[in-house]
């Protein structure tokens, strides 16, 4: 063997190691569902990977699972919306890229709250960007707009 190959051949396999999948799951749709609602007495499935959140016999909102693409890979979420057809919460699910993932921060989340299929929604307005996280911010923005314009029966 020649002396360049012992020197280059681990350099060389160092360098073409992948990076490892970096998937972390914050909390099961069950828990998302009792955040939203913690008052609800039962979750009824219904089309679209929708629920309906039951407080007896009355209905007090949905709660809507849905999934976006980060840079690469998916991103989980849920949206709850509440009977007035706003925005309660929104919960990270399942995030699977290896960076970006400041887009489960509760403080960004919150930003959702009380809105409604009418507004504006859009990052770098009414949505704060998040430096290092832009692709992940920008979908999961698009996607609770989205959510709440199937809710409202203007989208899908």
């Amino acid at each position: 063997m020649s002396d360049w190959i012992k020197w280059v051949a681990p350099a060389a396999l160092v360098s073409t190691v992948v990076a490892p999948a970096h998937a972390v799951q914050f909390m099961s749709l069950a828990e998302a569902q009792r955040l939203a609602f913690p008052s609800a007495t039962q979750f009824i499935p219904i089309a679209g990977g929708a629920c309906r959140a039951m407080e007896g016999n009355a209905s007090v909102g949905y709660v809507v699972f849905d999934r976006v693409i980060g840079k690469h890979l998916y991103i989980d979420y849920t949206v709850a919306i509440g009977p007035d057809g706003r925005v309660r919460r929104v919960e990270i699910l399942q995030y699977r890229e290896s960076y970006g993932g400041e887009v489960q921060n509760g403080s960004w989340l919150a930003q959702f709250i009380g809105k409604s299929a009418g507004s504006t929604l859009q990052v770098g307005s009414d949505i704060r960007n998040i430096s290092g996280a832009t692709l992940s911010a920008h979908h999961v923005t698009e996607g609770v707009k989205r959510v709440l314009a199937a809710c409202s029966g203007g989208g899908r």
